[in-house]
C-alpha cells in the first residue's frame, strides 16, 4: 500500500512540475521588424522537427504580437520566423522560462531580435559570441563586428579571406558586458551596409541578408 501511495505522489509531482513548466515557458512573440511575419515555428531545443506553423492561417503584421503557449513543458526553445516576400530568422536555445516576450525588431537595415524579460529591447546578460552566416547570395569580402558600446569597428574579421554564400564565420566577443552588437559588411563589389544594436546572446547563428 505504501509503495502504491509513493508511486501516486511521484506521478502527481511530475504532472504538477510539467504544468508549472508549461505555464512558465509562455511568452509574447512581438513583430517590430517593419515586415509581415508570415509563418512562425516554436519547438523544444531537444528535437529537430519544427512542427506546425503556430500562426496557422493568420499572419503577424508589423507592430503586432501574439501570445505563444507551447504544447510541451521544456524551457529551452528554438524559434524560426519567415517573412512575407522571403527571408527568415532563427533563434536557437532561448530560455523562455526566464522571459516574458521575444521581440523581432528593427536593427539598422534588417531584422534582428531582442529578448525581453519585462519590456521590448530589454538586455540579457550572457555571451554575445555567435556564427555570422552569409545568406545574401553575394560574396562578402569584409566583416566587422563590435559591441554596441565600443567606439570603433575593430579589424576585418575575414582578414585575407572572403565569405561565400552559405558560409559562416565564428565571431568571438567578450562575455558579461552587453548583448547587442553592431555589424558592418563590405561586399566584393565594394558596397557596404551596417546594422546596429543586434541582440546576439540568444543566437547561435545570425543570418545576414
Amino acid at each position: 500500500m505504501r509503495r502504491h501511495l509513493i508511486a501516486i505522489l511521484a506521478l502527481l509531482a511530475g504532472l504538477l512540475g510539467a504544468s508549472a513548466a508549461e505555464a512558465q515557458n509562455r511568452f509574447w512573440l512581438v513583430n517590430d521588424t517593419g515586415r509581415v511575419i508570415e509563418r512562425a515555428y516554436v519547438s523544444s531545443s531537444r528535437v529537430s522537427d519544427w512542427g506546425p506553423d503556430i500562426l496557422g492561417t493568420s499572419v503577424l503584421p508589423p507592430g503586432q504580437r501574439v501570445w505563444v503557449t507551447p504544447n510541451f513543458g521544456d524551457c529551452v526553445l528554438d524559434l524560426r520566423v519567415t517573412y512575407q516576400g522571403g527571408g527568415e530568422e532563427s533563434r536557437m536555445q532561448v530560455n523562455a522560462c526566464s522571459l516574458s516576450q521575444i521581440v523581432f525588431g528593427r536593427s539598422g537595415a534588417g531584422a534582428g531580435a531582442s529578448i525581453g524579460g519585462g519590456g521590448a529591447g530589454a538586455s540579457v546578460a550572457g555571451n554575445p559570441s555567435f556564427y555570422f552566416v552569409n545568406g545574401t547570395g553575394l560574396t562578402i569580402r569584409e566583416v566587422y563586428v563590435s559591441l554596441s558600446t565600443d567606439n570603433n569597428w575593430g579589424g576585418d574579421r575575414l582578414g585575407q579571406n572572403v565569405l561565400q554564400p552559405g558560409q559562416r564565420l565564428q565571431v568571438s566577443l567578450p562575455a558579461g558586458r552587453v548583448c547587442t552588437v553592431d555589424m558592418r559588411v563590405v561586399y566584393a563589389d565594394g558596397r557596404s551596409f551596417e546594422r546596429r544594436r543586434i541582440e546576439t546572446c540568444s543566437v547561435n547563428d545570425f543570418v545576414w541578408r
